[in-house]
């Protein structure tokens, strides 16, 4: 005699009895080894993915000719109500067979219990409990694939109540799984909806925040009119610096008429955009073009024999996937070029925005803020730099709210053109005329802080 009791996972009733798997089964019988061929016609033959939860998923099953069915089933013929264990891919699923007259594929094992005294859906939902699946399952060979070995699953313990006990609880579980199946299904949309509610959330967060709805007026701000007066002289500032070209600074007003439309004055030339502005703002803003805040260059250029692994005395390469939702993210597979090779105006600084120029549709408007100036390190030539005119935290940080609302993200998509199968390309040009809706500075901090706050309280 051996003491198992390190093998005895509960305790159980009285009237109950533990038993070995091999000591209740007229045979426990592996599969051939070997992949049968899909004939089209004939009898199903049952691979691991035909092996269901208790009972064979047979739509779709591969076919096998009378031929096929008995050279596989040479050691043992299945029958009504044996069971079809899989040992892998995935392991630990066992069947119970029906009418049907099936054959076995690869990797599968055929259990015929004692059906005297063991009711084959009993054991089956005994195999699947979580207890069996983790000690069959977890425990299994392999280190990619799970595998049971059969040297493991021929003695596995089993707790067997008496015969009409195993019809209550198989009647039982069998009345409670198609609840079961619709809760999981609940769960599952359950488990989307909360995916999605924190981004559809932000989203509206964003909408609001850039309508003038997310915080209150103050009629003591001072007007965002102000705010472009300042950048169009900080502009003027850098052209007789020799640090922006003259014909850069193009001259654009938007303003409502008498009429109550929109127009846009172009360097001397009015045309009517009403169309064009996607809803209304408070008094104290101004709607302005992206150009007129800020100025866009791309990441840098290289050749693929210029690129290296190594950081000494070499510029950190960013690309698209190194951007987030607001924010931006090292990895360790970030290329360096040699310094030489890279335009020092294009270093990344504090307060400047990177998006992809080209991405996939849902990657447009994807935008991170830097927040420190980097030596060594800027975007490649896939991607924007976004500067701004002042290099100020606030208008950086609000414009990627504007980038990141729904309104923005929609303009930005139609203004695209398509690259390849997958890939967008946005292009500068068209980038500079979003509209952009511009509050009070002081408004926009506020904005910003309380989008901070309510993004926090999200996570």
């Amino acid at each position: 005699m051996v003491c198992i009791d390190e093998e005895i996972p509960f305790e159980i009733p009285s009237g109950w009895e533990w038993c070995r798997l091999n000591g209740i089964c007229y045979l426990i019988e592996d599969c051939p080894h070997s992949t049968a061929p899909n004939e089209g016609n004939g009898y199903p033959l049952v691979r691991t993915p035909n092996v269901g939860f208790a009972k064979l998923e047979l739509k779709g099953v591969h076919r096998v000719c009378e031929e096929t069915y008995k050279k596989r089933n040479a050691r043992a013929t299945p029958q009504h109500h044996d069971l079809i264990f899989a040992r892998e891919a995935p392991a630990g699923n066992i069947a119970v067979i029906e009418e049907e007259r099936v054959c076995l594929g690869q990797r599968t094992v055929l259990v015929r219990p004692v059906s005297k005294y063991i009711n084959p859906y009993y054991l089956a939902y005994y195999i699947l409990s979580p207890l069996s699946q983790k000690t069959l399952v977890a425990n299994s060979t392999g280190t990619t694939v799970a595998h049971v070995n059969l040297a493991d699953f021929r003695p596995y313990i089993i707790a067997i109540p008496p015969y009409s006990e195993q019809i209550r609880i198989v009647d039982k579980i069998k009345h409670l799984l198609p609840f079961i199946g619709k809760y999981g299904k609940c769960q599952i949309r359950l488990d989307k909806l909360n995916e999605s509610i924190d981004n559809s959330l932000k989203k509206s967060i964003l909408q609001e925040a850039i309508q003038g709805k997310l915080v209150p007026q103050d009629p003591n701000d001072v007007p965002a009119s102000v705010l472009l007066q300042r950048i169009r002289e900080e502009k003027q500032r850098l052209v007789k610096e020799g640090k922006l070209k003259k014909k850069d600074v193009i001259d654009s007003i938007i303003f409502r008429g008498d009429d109550n439309k929109y127009y846009e004055n172009l360097n001397g030339v009015v045309i009517d955009i009403t169309d064009q502005i996607p809803f209304e703002i408070p008094d104290s803003w101004e709607w302005v073009r992206l150009r007129a805040l800020c100025g866009i260059t791309t990441g840098a250029s290289f050749k693929k024999e210029e690129v290296s692994i190594e950081a000494k005395n070499k510029i950190r390469i960013l690309r698209g996937g190194n951007i987030q939702p607001f924010k931006l993210v090292l990895k360790d597979d970030d290329i360096f070029i040699d310094n030489s090779l890279v335009k020092k105006d294009i270093l990344l600084r504090e307060n400047d925005l990177v998006t992809p120029a080209v991405t996939s549709l849902e990657n447009i408007c994807k935008m991170a803020r830097i927040e420190q100036d980097y030596s060594g390190m800027t975007m490649g030539g896939f991607v924007f730099i976004i500067r701004g005119y002042l290099n100020d935290k606030t208008i950086a940080q609000y414009l990627q709210c504007v980038f990141s609302s729904p309104t923005t993200i929609e303009f930005v998509r139609s203004i695209t053109n398509k690259s390849g199968q997958a890939f967008y390309n946005i292009g500068k040009e068209r980038l500079f005329n979003t509209l952009i809706p511009l509050p009070p500075h002081s408004e926009m901090k506020r904005i910003t802080n309380q989008v901070n706050m309510l993004f926090q309280s999200l996570n």
